[in-house]
């Protein structure tokens, strides 16, 4: 049977809402089923085109590797783990054919179709487009937000090519509901040099921001203008530096070897734009009125039986409402009369079986705006307080360490009696249970809320707000953005620099840091972003990547980042070997049959496939993936293959359109792993 690709997506996503319930008024839910109406019955007022619109908020709003921007309704960390699979975060066990292929040369390309679920999600967006916009003028605007609702479509349309732009590099730009005719469907699978399909993206979401109302509409709970020139800072910037760095690999328009064939473009001169659009669009956030980041009081840990108002920062991430933060564009409130809740708390209190790194952790500097290796108030790692010490109080804030408080609610059994604080102590690095479990020692705070009944057992309690994009990524948009495209730090990014080492509670400084900043240090550290394609990069640059590193703890932006400055490549000669917390110094007398305790078990280090740690022999930091040598393709550390950069195209794609080509380092006739 003849198939080609855009035929098998116009069978795939279908034109009728999916099965989730709408959120809308319940008069909508008292109509006909929306299968058995036609789109000139349907969308005749602007409410029913808003309620199509809510019945994708929670499915689509995904990044690039269709993990959900927000909480979502499961039994994990949620947005907290985003930032696995990178040089950040860690997660479970490690076995072959695990998750982590990547990083094991075990990623084959399919002989199916890759592209179908990316454009299934672009069709939604093409379908309403195409069906309401035509028609504005004669939709009754029963709730005065037609516009908006057209200008959401635009961005939701947006966000789904940026996450397959991110993945696929060059696609076919499709902005029609295509007719089941197999010569016109052929004729629509070419793909587009990715430069251009990043202008397309921008485009959109400048019709996007035309429409949108601005920051405020619906309490932050909807798509707003503000919201879609943030993202458009986010995609400039992406394109930008994925130009700039890759660049002579294939991957670029332009290239000898870039599969596309003759580009009659600039490829600096495509740079130069896309810098400029991020910028502009980054400050656009930065400085609308209003607009400013959360304040930290610089407290660390509440009081005995204080749940709110210690510290507005920390409270961002953790408060059940953010309707009234400044800094807050958009975020998912949750209700758990409504059945709609998360697991986040309880998970952040007791591991979720992952964990942040060392190389995480040392990224993050002094409060005297040094690196930890330059400045006389380190006092080692023997224990995470004193690894946290006079540290970026982002650190302090958003990762546990000993003395960190753990439970504060006074109704809590024989703590209200104690009339004391319950402190985290120490990691559960060897708990039988995965779920309650650390891998690294490093556990996330971020997200966590002090609300005990949020977390008093494993179960969907969480209500604690989720803030899906914030001001604060415009002002390190900005900033990278300028420097990349003038080689400088101008008074604007200089401005929005300081405020951001303000809040962290650092030296506002940021010379003094690069003065500091010996890379060749940061590399043995295992800061991939301090590498890009073949070489280290200049102290400055590094010093803007560590800062957009620490701000986003565990909000699911490293993966994109590190493909698009091309940082894997340090890979290539240098294994990237996960560690954690030190525990051979100090730490592991806390895992001695006389001191492991409740939700511990006795550590175990003899290489076995029962051991609970590495042994001291292979390093005085606990390595997560070096336990055992027993099936365990990532002993030896992380490794990358030139072709992971981008997706496969499936094969059955390239065979029924001809006029396709396979991304740089895939087999275009065979599935299987990568060439390069």
């Amino acid at each position: 049977m003849k198939l080609n690709i855009i035929k098998h997506i116009s069978l795939y996503s279908l034109i009728c809402l999916s099965g989730t319930a709408l959120t809308s008024c319940e008069d909508f839910l008292d109509r006909q089923p929306i299968t058995s109406v036609t789109p000139e019955s349907y969308f005749t007022t602007a409410s029913q085109v808003g309620a199509y619109l809510n019945n994708y908020y929670n499915g689509y709003l995904i990044n690039s590797q269709g993990q959900s921007l927000f909480h979502p309704q499961s039994w994990n960390s949620g947005l907290a783990n985003n930032d696995q699979y990178t040089d950040n975060l860690v997660e479970g066990e490690v076995a072959n054919g695990s998750n982590l292929a990547y990083f094991a040369k075990q990623w084959e390309s399919s002989a199916g179709q890759n592209l179908v679920s990316d454009y299934g999600r672009i069709r939604v967006w093409n379908y309403l487009i195409n069906t309401v916009e035509p028609k504005e003028a004669s939709i009754q605007n029963d709730d005065n937000n037609l516009s908006h609702y057209i200008g959401e479509a635009y961005f939701f349309r947006a966000l789904a090519y940026y996450n397959a732009l991110v993945k696929f590099g060059d696609l076919p730009i499709i902005t029609e509901v295509l007719p089941n005719e197999e010569g016109y469907l052929q004729e629509k699978s070419v793909r587009a040099p990715r430069n251009e399909v990043a202008r397309f993206i921008l485009s959109d979401l400048d019709k996007a921001i035309a429409r949108l109302n601005d920051v405020g509409f619906l309490n932050n709970q909807r798509i707003n203008k503000q919201t879609a020139q943030l993202y458009k800072s986010r995609v400039a910037l992406f394109e930008a530096t994925f130009e700039k760095y890759h660049q002579g690999t294939g991957r670029v328009p332009g290239d000898s070897n870039w599969p596309g064939g003759t580009f009659s473009g600039n490829i600096q001169e495509e740079i130069n734009f896309f810098l400029d659009q991020a910028m502009e669009a980054a400050s656009a956030v930065a400085d609308y009125p209003g607009l400013t980041l959360t304040e930290n009081s610089h407290v660390i840990n509440p009081a005995y039986g204080e749940i709110y108002g210690w510290n507005p920062y920390f409270e961002m991430f953790s408060q059940t409402s953010l309707g009234s933060v400044p800094e807050v564009l958009l975020w998912k409130e949750y209700n758990k009369a409504l059945s709609i809740s998360h697991d986040a708390p309880n998970r952040l209190k007791v591991g979720d079986n992952d964990g942040l790194t060392r190389s995480f952790i040392t990224s993050f500097l002094m409060q005297d705006g040094l690196p930890f290796y330059a400045s006389p108030n380190y006092q080692g790692d023997a224990t995470l307080d004193q690894e946290f010490a006079n540290r970026d109080e982002r650190l302090q804030l958003f990762v546990w360490a000993e003395s960190t408080v753990q439970k504060s609610d006074p109704s809590e059994q024989g703590i209200a009696d104690a009339g004391e604080v319950k402190l985290f102590e120490k990691p559960l690095i060897t708990n039988s249970a995965t779920q309650n479990m650390d891998r690294t020692g490093y556990r996330q705070r971020k997200h966590y809320t002090y609300d005990y009944s949020q977390s008093v057992g494993d179960e969907l309690l969480g209500v604690n707000a989720c803030p899906i994009f914030r001001v604060a990524e415009a002002y390190v948009n900005y900033i990278e953005a300028c420097y990349e495209r003038t080689g400088q730090i101008n008074s604007k990014a200089d401005q929005y620099w300081r405020a951001l080492r303000r809040r962290a509670g650092v030296d506002e400084d940021y010379n003094k840091t690069i003065a500091a900043t010996d890379i060749n240090r940061e590399l043995e550290l295992q800061d991939l972003s301090a590498w890009s394609g073949n070489g280290p990069v200049d102290a400055t640059l590094f010093n803007i990547r560590r800062e957009r590193r620490c701000e986003f703890i565990g909000e699911g932006m490293r993966w994109d980042d590190l493909k698009r400055w091309r940082s894997w490549d340090r890979l290539f000669t240098h294994p990237y070997i996960p560690e954690g917390f030190n525990l051979w110094d100090q730490a592991y007398q806390n895992y001695t049959a006389e001191t492991a305790g409740e939700g511990n078990g006795e550590l175990v280090a003899d290489g076995s496939t029962n051991a609970n740690a590495s042994p001291e022999s292979v390093s005085k930091y606990l390595r997560p993936y070096q336990r055992t040598q027993t099936n365990n393709d990532l002993y030896n550390g992380y490794t990358w293959m030139k072709a992971y950069y981008l997706s496969p195209i499936g094969i059955q794609e390239l065979t029924l359109a001809p006029q396709m080509y396979q991304n740089p380092y895939w087999d275009s006739e065979d599935a299987g792993l990568a060439l390069e």
